[in-house]
């Protein structure tokens, strides 16, 4: 009986040897913020052989990746992408929403103690959980052009997330994270800040910080964009892109090659992907009879108010609004004594009688479960999210004249590729759809430790 244990002792030890030898030392999460198919399709014959193209031809490629929920924005999507899960459980449900102790509007990184902060991240990343796995030995690290990303993708627990301050011209971070090393503030000259300058402070931080020189995974997040640039003149929407993109390889090219050469391509697991959002050039829809409008929500939530005022007397039913959101003022309906079902259903029937509007979703029939919300639900957050989600129709515009935002609703989703490059990963182009939100789980299985504790799907491979 000794014997076939220590026969089972000696495979388990080698499974696990093989294990720990193929886990990476280092994990480069790239992600490129307007990142789309068409366009790289559109430039590839002018990409290098060291960028984009290596990527694809070399690494495990899902062609059509997506983000799990609706509305699409910047930080909902890094902060899905590092925690593995949706703003239903994560809480970034947009760039900003509604404060209901204040009625004031809430920046997604804010935070009352540090200024800025991932105090309203509301669960745990990968480099959290790598933190936690390592016992705080893992070393984390994040890089982007704004506060956001940075401070998103970098989790709780990182070491550090450097942003760059325009107005000041340099880096800059948050107390949030502890006294941050004399190299990490050093002062850049440029006017504004590009992908090429992001991809120097990245190699920058995996030079001075030995990063990938152990058996203990570290990481390092990096934020990239092929958005428009101030300081580009050209007015052609094509030459203007495919400057971007140029470039965006060549800063690419120099951050893969400058990793492998340190750490080694076998050491290393790049994962690049892209955010699901776009600046598109806007058409006046209305010169080609094309059917379009405008829906102006803060005209309409005062409407609403005139309405429930009729109803119910007179008195603000409605706090505030923000994006496509209508926050109602629970205050004023307690004291009255109302109910609430009945005034969302109100509220409900006079906003679907609204030309432009395509769908109403209230808070409670968004809780209640049922079919055709899961999409609308995922992107909901019940502590921070409005009372009433508005969906205008495709083609019409979205203006709220208070705070100067405006949108033009799609329904077309925007694919862009989900690519694991480097380790000992085979080239391989996957079709089926897969969405941003499975990242997570498939980078902490590569690294053995579990995946964010509010992660529910699947790993990729």
């Amino acid at each position: 009986m000794n014997r076939y244990i220590a026969i089972l002792i000696a495979a388990l030890t080698t499974a696990e040897m093989q294990a720990f030898e193929l886990a990476p030392r280092l994990i480069v999460s790239i992600t490129i913020d307007q990142l789309n198919n068409n366009s790289i399709d559109s430039f590839l014959p002018f990409f290098s052989n060291s960028g984009l193209k290596k990527l694809m031809q070399e690494g495990k490629m899902y062609e059509t990746g997506t983000c799990p929920s609706v509305p699409v924005s910047r930080p909902a999507s890094i902060a899905t992408i590092a925690t593995g899960t949706t703003p239903f459980y994560h809480g970034i449900i947009g760039n900003q929403w509604i404060d209901h102790t204040s009625l004031r509007p809430s920046y997604c990184v804010d935070d009352k103690q540090y200024i800025y902060g991932p105090s309203k991240l509301k669960t745990s990343t990968i480099s959290d959980e790598m933190k936690v796995s390592s016992h705080g030995k893992s070393i984390i690290y994040s890089v982007a052009a704004s506060k956001d990303a940075a401070i998103l993708s970098a989790g709780h627990a990182a070491e550090n997330a450097l942003w760059y301050d325009e107005a000041l011209k340099r880096w800059r971070t948050t107390a949030f994270y502890g006294a941050s090393p004399q190299w990490l503030n050093i002062p850049t000259t440029p006017r504004t800040i590009d992908n090429d300058g992001i991809v120097d402070k990245a190699i920058s931080i995996i030079t001075k910080s030995n990063m990938g020189k152990d058996d203990i995974a570290d990481m390092l997040n990096v934020t990239l964009s092929v958005s428009k640039k101030d300081n580009i003149q050209l007015y052609n929407r094509d030459d203007w892109q495919k400057q971007i993109y140029i470039q965006l390889d060549k800063a690419l090219a120099k951050l893969i090659g400058s990793i492998e050469q340190q750490v080694g391509k076998n050491h290393v697991l790049f994962v690049i992907t892209g955010t699901g959002t776009s600046d598109d050039t806007e058409n006046d829809y209305s010169l080609y009879r094309v059917p379009t409008g405008i829906f102006y929500i803060n005209r309409t939530s005062k409407l609403l108010n005139v309405y429930l005022s009729a109803v119910y007397g007179q008195g603000t039913y409605i706090d505030a609004t923000c994006n496509n959101q209508i926050y109602l003022n629970h205050k004023i309906i307690e004291q009255k004594q109302l109910n609430m079902h009945e005034v969302l259903s109100r509220c409900q029937e006079l906003l679907l009688e609204s030309e432009g509007v395509s769908d109403v979703y209230t808070s409670e029939r968004l809780l209640s479960g049922n079919l055709g919300v899961q999409e609308i639900l995922k992107g909901y957050n019940p502590s921070v999210s409005g009372d009433i989600i508005i969906n205008v129709s495709p083609g019409w515009k979205l203006i709220n004249e208070d705070t100067q935002e405006n949108y033009t609703s799609r329904n077309n989703l925007i694919l862009f590729p989900i690519i694991f490059y480097g380790m000992d990963i085979k080239p391989e182009r996957i079709f089926t759809p897969t969405t941003i939100d499975r990242i997570a789980p498939t980078i902490c299985k590569s690294i053995n430790i579990r995946a964010p504790n509010a992660c529910s799907t699947a790993p990729l491979f």
